[in-house]
Order: structure tokens, then C-alpha cells, then sequence
């Protein structure tokens, strides 16, 4: 029978925290969605899925006339062939075979049509959680953890997988075996039926003990499990604060408590379906037993035939495999249940922002950005973390947000990208509000590189042609030479084809930099955000980046900026590149102008320049220069 297995970590989780229970009727509507999602997946397959269900039936007829061709071959056949004629025994034995045969054909056969139609399933649910997750904005996965959307894929896919592709054989296939030897008994011997019924009732009573135990120690199983996993993780997510701190024997402590907790539950859940399958097959023997007792003294009186006597004691065996086997499916079908109810529950997120009915069409923006009366909070009930602004952005023109962590410089950059959609008024572009555009031309007139600057597995080649993979071999070098990037990649093993681990592993954080710089030049935006692009490097690598960092900004036909540009930093190298400073302090913009003139204006941007200038001691030649030349 199936052992319990271990559950995902976000359910333990919730269990632990002491999630609040959901009420009746919300139970139901997650229970209607499950089964939605069930009948959509069942929907595309429904007619190979009948075919597989007619092979069960069909192999649960031949299976079930063995013993009756037993027993008419020892009533009948055997003594015609006593009498000297065998042809009874020729074709009750060919009829046995050809039965056995016909069992493991159709047996074969719905084995691999299960496991053909789980898998197709299986890939179209897969296909239908990575679109929905990547359509979803990111205020969903700012909220919803990424291991609960690995959870999804690989944990709850397995469960389900399970289901699909045993269930119908233990659902259809169980059941009706129990019922067709339930009917073959009471053809041949109604007492030996009465026995068989008496002996149903304590398997029944052991089954639903097993259930309800089984139940809770899944239960246990399924949090221990996941604190396992938890706790795994975070160690290995926070393995240097671990060896900076010398807590390796803390932590080797806590996890073998955790895992010593899960131990326990795993035995008690063994001992649990030891104690059931022992006690099931004791009630069996003992209800063969009792069949052959009874069915002996029967024909030792002559009410009996040896031959039905032996296909009862063979029927009786038979009777208790499917109900073992239900039994032993309840795990598979509680967990598998859990898991369409989370899965459902996923793809039935809807996006905050989402691409409007009728969009505005945007065949070539200028990058004129306007703010208008512009205020947001991240929840209904929430604070307001930007205030009501009115602000004027002309196209070409770079722009650097400054202020203290928290502030709302972040939030501003977001609102233009659509990230989230405001709270009160409107953001612009070109004159049309975000909220109009197809998130297709939106996202081709925005780009942002933020501090992470997140490099995918694969070459560096097809990093840079991320936002335009039909790029050719020449467009994108032409990129990486525009932003200063081209001869450190030229210098890698493979040039342009080396390989980047996870995370751009292969790189430093500057030439990591470098490479989203280069990504962003090919996309070529006529709106450029920058997140703390700089903040993480040291002073050489900095240089480097300012240098790419000015050849993205670009420069147009008539010598002026080439594309709009915002600029988050809290390094002021960064920001003195800038046509104009917003000072941005608790949700409002307090102060506006020029790096020039704010410097002079005696106001928060002018000590923010004097610190820098005091931190850098005799100051900074190439900052200073280009401060000086404005």
C-alpha cells in the first residue's frame, strides 16, 4: 500500500502560524474550483480517458473468471477426462489462457495509456501555471514566495501525477473487482456470502481506523516535512552569516531536532500501516479460513462441489486486494486533493495590472513622461507611500531620483514601468496613460536595469538579446562595444558564447552591469530606468559603469539625449550626470532643479553633496569635472 508522504513547506507553514480556518462556503468554492480544474484537464483527453477506463472494466472481467473455469474444470472437465474425454480439459484450459492473456494485454495496455494521458496532463497543467505565473504582475510575486511557486510545480505536480495516472485503475478498477467477486460469490454459495459479510464488517472498521489515524499522522508528517525544507534552505541561503558567526553546531542542533521530529512522525505513520496491512491480511487468512471451514463441511453433506469450493476460497483471497488498495489510496487522494486545491488557488490570481480591452496604439514613443496628480498605496487600507504630484517630464531628458531609503523613489520608477497601477490620477506617456497601452508597447518604449542586474543561465549572447532575441550576431556586439562591455566578454573562454552560471557567476558585479547595460541598449527604449545601478560596486568597477552608463543614455541626431531617462542612486557620481534632480523625502518631491542649482540652493541636495564631497576627502577629479563643465 502508499506510504504518506511529505507535503510542501507553505502549507506546514500556514499551519504553524495559525492561519485562519476558512469557512464552510469558502471551502466549497475552493472544492468547486479544484474540481474544475480537474474536469479541464480531463476535458482535452475525455476520449482516450473512456477508452482507458473501457480497458480497467475489460481487464476486471477476464481477471475475474479464473476461479469460476477453476472450478468447473475440477466438477466437470476432470471427470469427462476420467471417462476418457479430454476435450472439456482442452478448452477450459485454452479458456484459462486466453483469459490470463487477454488480463496482462489489457493490463499492459491501460498501464501505458494511464501514464501516456498523466504526463499529457501533467505538461499541459505545467505549460498552465509558468504562463499565468509570468502574466501575474509583481505585486503577486512580491507576495507569493518563489518556493510556493516551486512548490506548485514540482511537489503538488508529483501528487497529482499519482492521481492521474493510478486513480482511475484503483477508482474504476478496485471498485468493480470488489463488486464482480462480491457477485461471483453469491452465484456460487449464498452461505459462504453470509461469511464474507460477517468478515466485512471488522475490515471495515479496521479501514476507517486506518483512515482517520492515517489522517493525522499525514497531517504531522506533512509539517514536519516542510520545517525540514524551511529550515534547509535558510541555512543554505544564509550560509555565510552562518560561518561569519560560527553557528555551524547551532544549526547542525536545530536541524536535527526538526529532523528528529520528522523521524518520529515517519514512524508513527509506518507503525500506523504496519499495524493496518498486518491486521488486514490476519482478518483475510482468517475469512479464507473460515470459507474453507464452512465450505468443507458443506461438502462433506454434498451441498457443495470441490471445485466451487475451491473458487470461493480463491474468490474470498481476491475480495480483500481492492479494498486494500482504496485503502491505500486515501493518502494519494487526501494529498492529491490538497494539491489541485493549491493549484487552483494559483491560477485563479488574477493580475492587478492587466492589459486593457481596447489598447491605445503606440507605434513610436518620444519618451515625454507626466505625472498628474499622481498618489499610491500598495493596499486599499494601506498608507500612502507617494503623495499627490503633478510632474513634467520632456522627452530626452535624464532625471535622478535621490533620498533616503523609503522615500518613494523606488515607487515613481514603478508607476512609469506599470509595475503597479496608481492609486488617484494618471502617469503618461507621450500623452497616453499607461493604463491604455498594450503591455507589449509599453514594455518595448520602458526598460529598467535594476541592482541586480539578473543574468539567466545560458550564453552571454543570450543575455544581451533578451528583449530582442531575432537580433543578429553584429547588432548585438555593436551593443556591447556601445556601453564599454565588448572586450571583457571577447576576453571570456568563449567570447560571446561562454556559458554564465547562476546568477552571471562567471562575472564581477561591474561586468555583470555591463551586460544589463548592453541588454537594455539593444531593446533600445525611449525610456531608460535605472535602480540603484551602481550602488553595490566598488570605485574601479563604478568607472567602468559610468562610462557604459553615459553611452546608454546616448545622445540624438541633433546631438541632444537620445531617450528619456530615470535614475535612482544614492551615489552622487551617478547623479551628477543628470539634467535635472528630484529630491524625493516622504512620499513627496521636495525639491527640483539642476545638479547645479540645487547644490547652491541650501537645501537637502545640497548636503547630500557636501557629505559626498567630505567622503571622498580631496574630492573626485572626474565628478568634479563634470560638475564644473555644467
Amino acid at each position: 500500500m502508499t506510504s504518506p508522504s511529505p507535503e510542501n513547506p507553505d502549507s506546514a507553514r500556514t499551519q504553524e502560524e495559525g492561519a485562519t480556518p476558512l469557512t464552510h462556503r469558502q471551502e466549497r468554492m475552493v472544492s468547486r474550483r479544484s474540481w474544475e480544474l480537474l474536469k479541464s484537464l480531463l476535458r482535452p483527453v475525455r476520449v482516450p480517458f473512456v477508452f482507458l477506463a473501457l480497458m480497467v472494466v475489460l481487464a476486471q472481467f477476464t481477471g475475474v473468471v479464473g476461479p469460476w473455469l477453476i472450478a468447473w474444470a475440477i466438477d466437470h472437465a476432470l471427470p469427462a477426462l476420467r471417462a476418457g474425454d479430454g476435450l472439456p480439459t482442452i478448452m477450459v484450459s485454452g479458456a484459462y489462457l486466453a483469459a490470463g492473456l487477454a488480463t496482462g494485454l489489457l493490463t499492459l495496455g491501460f498501464e501505458r495509456q494511464s501514464s501516456v494521458l498523466g504526463q499529457r496532463m501533467l505538461l499541459d497543467l505545467r505549460r498552465r501555471v509558468f504562463r499565468h505565473t509570468q502574466r501575474l504582475d509583481l505585486e503577486f510575486h512580491e507576495r507569493y514566495t518563489a518556493g510556493r511557486l516551486v512548490a506548485r510545480q514540482t511537489n503538488d505536480m508529483e501528487t497529482l501525477r499519482e492521481l492521474l495516472e493510478g486513480g482511475v485503475q484503483v477508482i474504476v478498477g478496485s471498485v468493480l473487482a470488489m463488486v464482480l467477486t462480491a457477485v461471483s460469490i453469491v452465484s456460487l454459495d449464498g452461505a459462504t456470502a453470509v461469511v464474507m459479510v460477517v468478515m466485512l464488517v471488522p475490515c471495515v472498521v479496521l479501514t476507517v481506523w486506518f483512515q482517520r489515524r492515517s489522517k493525522a499522522a499525514y497531517r504531522h508528517m506533512r509539517t514536519h516535512s516542510a520545517r525540514l525544507i524551511v529550515k534547509f534552505t535558510e541555512t543554505l541561503t544564509g550560509i555565510r552569516a552562518v560561518q561569519a558567526f560560527r553557528a555551524e553546531d547551532r544549526q547542525g542542533s536545530a536541524y536535527a531536532a526538526i529532523a528528529g521530529d520528522y523521524r518520529d512522525a515517519t514512524q508513527d505513520s509506518v507503525m500506523i500501516s504496519g499495524i493496518y496491512q498486518a491486521g488486514f491480511r490476519l482478518l483475510g487468512n482468517a475469512t479464507v479460513a473460515l470459507v474453507l471451514l464452512v465450505g468443507g463441511l458443506r461438502v462433506s453433506h454434498g451441498a457443495l462441489s470441490v471445485g466451487v469450493l475451491l473458487a470461493l476460497v480463491l474468490y474470498a483471497r481476491r475480495f480483500f486486494q481492492p479494498v486494500d488498495q482504496i485503502a491505500g489510496f486515501y493518502n494519494t487522494w487526501q494529498s492529491s486533493t490538497a494539491a489541485m486545491e493549491k493549484i487552483s488557488q494559483l491560477l485563479a490570481e488574477s493580475p492587478t495590472v492587466d492589459d486593457p480591452s481596447r489598447p491605445v496604439a503606440l507605434s513610436r514613443s518620444g519618451g515625454r513622461l507626466d505625472f498628474d496628480d499622481v498618489a499610491f498605496r500598495y493596499t486599499e487600507d494601506g498608507p500612502e507611500v507617494l503623495h499627490p504630484v503633478s510632474l513634467h517630464i520632456p522627452a530626452g531628458q535624464t532625471i535622478a531620483l535621490v533620498g533616503r531609503t523609503g522615500a518613494g523613489k523606488s515607487t515613481i520608477a514603478k508607476l512609469v514601468a506599470r509595475f503597479y497601477d496608481v492609486s488617484q490620477g494618471s502617469v503618461s506617456l507621450d500623452g497616453v496613460d499607461v493604463r491604455d497601452l498594450s503591455s507589449l508597447d509599453l514594455h518595448r518604449a520602458v526598460v529598467m536595469v535594476t541592482q541586480e542586474s539578473f543574468l539567466f543561465g545560458g550564453t552571454v549572447r543570450d543575455n544581451i538579446a533578451l528583449g530582442r532575441p531575432d537580433a543578429t550576431d553584429a547588432e548585438i556586439r555593436a551593443a556591447a562595444e556601445a556601453v564599454g562591455a565588448d572586450g571583457f566578454i571577447r576576453a571570456m573562454p568563449y567570447g560571446y558564447n561562454t556559458e554564465v552560471n547562476k546568477r552571471g557567476g562567471r562575472v564581477s558585479a561591474g561586468q555583470r552591469q555591463l551586460i544589463s547595460f548592453a541588454r537594455a541598449f539593444l531593446a533600445d527604449p525611449e525610456v531608460l530606468i535605472l535602480d540603484e545601478a551602481t550602488s553595490s560596486l566598488d570605485l574601479p568597477s563604478e568607472r567602468q559603469v559610468q562610462e557604459g552608463l553615459t553611452s546608454l543614455l546616448g545622445t540624438g541626431p541633433g546631438g541632444g539625449p537620445r531617450r528619456t531617462a530615470l535614475i535612482i542612486a544614492h551615489r552622487l557620481s551617478t547623479v551628477m550626470i543628470a539634467d535635472r534632480v528630484l529630491v524625493v523625502d516622504g512620499g513627496l518631491i521636495v525639491e527640483d532643479g539642476s545638479p547645479t542649482e540645487l547644490v547652491v540652493a541650501d537645501g537637502r541636495f545640497e548636503a547630500l553633496y557636501e557629505a559626498w564631497q567630505n567622503s571622498l576627502g580631496e574630492g573626485d577629479p572626474v565628478a568634479d569635472r563634470e560638475f564644473d563643465q555644467r
